[in-house]
């Protein structure tokens, strides 16, 4: 088992999440980073729905009560086992008694601490990803207990991998037009193609929203399927970008959608880091 012994500003247990189950109004949840969490499972030869856990900004504090194999990726938030640094992107051996520890964030948003075997809690309509109403618990809290597999024997020759992931430098988000894309005016288009947008500080896991606004002459539509990466228009010029935890219908225009990469890229970005849409 392992125990968290500070969960960090917010963790949680997430995996691929839980397809098909939109037509029951059951939102897909899962990592915000897929690209992120699925390297962090190779690293370990994990199946690729093992579950692990996901930190935002500031990364937990976990005791390991047996051994076993991890790897981390994502975000850098300066990584340590019993106070001493470890390199990321690469397999690494913990031993009973060990302490993993984070700091801030020094790039990126989320990281991603994969477990030899993945965690063990609740599966729940296939998926052990945290969401309210559905999960246990929405995030992990002092004093949790986590199941985990038992090792037995350590590597020989730690697995890794190179990876120039900046997502500081990364402004690019490729879009593809929406359904209610045809209704923008030229001079809205216009907006969109040459603006550069920020993100504000209204972002979590259910959806990002940017500080820029747009005059906004659509009308709400009739309630229609969104999931994540659909880009809305709300009647106050609002432009808001659904992430993992969304609804599954909304009623404003779906002017664009991202494409998968860029759901994994704007996960990464914090309040105030600047975008700017590429069409497809």
């Amino acid at each position: 088992m392992i125990k968290i012994l500070d969960p960090g500003l917010y963790s949680s247990i997430q995996d691929l999440g839980r397809l098909n189950y939109e037509h029951f109004g059951v939102p897909i949840s899962g990592c915000m980073d897929l690209q992120s969490s699925s390297l962090a499972n190779k690293l370990l030869n994990n199946p690729k729905e093992s579950a692990l856990i996901e930190s935002t900004q500031i990364g937990p504090k976990i005791l390991f009560k047996i051994s076993t194999i991890i790897s981390i990726t994502g975000a850098n938030m300066t990584p340590s086992i019993n106070n001493k640094l470890i390199l990321m992107n690469k397999a690494i051996n913990i031993k009973k008694g060990d302490i993993l520890s984070f700091n801030n964030s020094k790039n990126g948003l989320r990281c991603y601490i994969a477990i030899n075997g993945g965690i063990k809690s609740d599966l729940i309509l296939g998926s052990r990803s945290c969401f309210k109403g559905i999960s246990q618990n929405i995030k992990l809290k002092k004093g949790d207990v986590l199941k985990i597999n038992s090792l037995k024997k350590r590597l020989n020759s730690s697995s890794k991998m190179n990876i120039s992931y900046i997502y500081d430098n990364k402004k690019i988000i490729s879009v593809f037009k929406g359904p209610e894309f045809v209704y923008l005016s030229e001079k809205q288009k216009h907006f969109f193609y040459h603006q550069k947008f920020t993100i504000s500080n209204e972002n979590n896991r259910m959806a990002y929203k940017l500080k820029e606004k747009l005059k906004n002459e659509l009308n709400s539509i009739i309630t229609s399927p969104v999931l994540p990466g659909t880009i809305q228009l709300t009647p106050g010029g609002e432009i808001i970008i659904l992430m993992r935890d969304c609804q599954v219908t909304g009623g404003y225009p779906r002017i664009f959608q991202l494409n998968k990469s860029s759901i994994n890229l704007i996960s990464q970005k914090k309040t105030n880091d600047l975008i700017k849409f590429k069409f497809i």
